[in-house]
């Protein structure tokens, strides 16, 4: 609605400064034709005196018409500008709303990720391959558990449990990727997970490519697991969970309503704490460009580039427990009828990192 008041507005001046001018033009030739109509009467002398009159009085008129023409085309200059402002700002808004709407999306789904591992350290199973790190067949049924739970939970490319010395003892998958035994004590998330004050606490690292998962991108949630699975019992061990971003991100900066021709000129975007661009409804820049954003207010705003593109963004607000890493959502809409077609939306607000 606002993009069409927009347009309205826009016709409207349009349509206005024609007749303006349509008007200008008339007015001027009514000048002309008093002028030579006081230069006939003059050379008539005394009898094109009258005639001379009426002359200046069509004069006057057109003189008249020519403020009013002016008073006119300024106030509808005006208007249309105050209509203009008053759409930009109502289109800023909504999309300053649809930017918020993205990221808390995606903040709910990753809240739910940390709520999966808090409460997968605690199975039975989890709690068991911890507390007998070197027993084989404790491990192998604690890989089935996980697999079960993969079935389930298709979101994870994989889970893991390393003991306390950061050596992977089962994994949710392990024909696949065949991680047994690998040393993981070295990633920060494992040691942040080593740290956690209790069984409510978890680890979480901001989206990256995980070598040992086949370079995909994941997110990357985790937490302690404690002896007899109680809340404050001894660390035994560490249980983490990688969210499949590649495949699951896309679903969320791609789930706005948008028809076909406003999203041929849409970007829609998340971008971390660094202005990484981390999910994009065109697939572009990935984990591989930064933006820049003209960020008056922290938590939400609009703006235009010089070519008219809108730019609207939105800081995470976090959802229920889950505080958010200081990600955006980003939505970047060029003008109809833009002059490079071509252009991805955004391209200008991008540099490559």
């Amino acid at each position: 609605m606002p993009e069409r008041i927009l347009q309205v507005a826009t016709e409207m001046s349009q349509l206005a400064n024609e007749k303006i001018t349509e008007i200008k033009g008339v007015t001027r030739a009514t000048r002309t034709l008093a002028l030579n109509a006081l230069i006939e009467a003059a050379r008539a002398g005394e009898v094109g005196r009258g005639f001379g009159v009426v002359a200046n009085e069509v004069k006057e008129i057109s003189q008249r018409v020519t403020v009013i023409t002016e008073e006119l085309e300024h106030m509808f200059e005006s208007l249309a500008l105050d209509l203009e402002r008053t759409a930009q700002t109502a289109r800023g808004d909504r999309f300053a709303d649809l930017s918020r709407y993205v990221v808390e999306l995606m903040d709910r789904n990753l809240f739910e990720r940390s709520c999966d591992v808090r409460w997968w350290a605690t199975d039975a199973a989890v709690v068991d391959v911890c507390e007998n790190p070197d027993n084989y067949e404790i491990a192998s049924q604690t890989s089935q558990r996980l697999g079960v739970i993969l079935d389930s939970y298709t979101v994870y490319l994989d889970l893991w449990i390393a003991d306390c010395n950061g050596r992977i003892i089962a994994t949710g998958r392990p024909d696949k990727y065949r991680l047994i035994g690998t040393d993981i004590a070295h990633m920060p998330w494992f040691r942040e997970a080593m740290r956690c004050r209790d069984g409510g606490a978890y680890a979480v690292a901001d989206i990256a490519r995980n070598e040992l998962l086949n370079n995909a991108a994941t997110a990357t949630y985790a937490t302690a697991v404690r002896r007899g699975g109680k809340a404050k019992g001894d660390v035994i061990g560490v249980m983490g969970v990688f969210f499949d971003w590649e495949n699951q991100a896309p679903m969320v900066v791609k789930a706005l309503n948008f028809s076909d021709e406003e999203r041929a000129r849409t970007r829609v975007m998340l971008i971390d704490s660094q202005n990484r661009i981390i999910a994009a409804s065109d697939n572009q820049g990935v984990l591989s460009e930064q933006i820049r954003l003209e960020v008056k207010d922290p938590n939400r705003g609009s703006y235009l580039l010089a070519d008219g593109s809108l730019v609207a963004y939105a800081l995470t607000p976090g959802y229920e427990t889950y505080k958010g890493l200081g990600w955006r959502g980003v939505i970047v809409q060029q003008p109809r009828n833009a002059t490079k077609a071509a252009d991805k939306p955004g391209a200008k607000l991008s540099m490559a990192s």
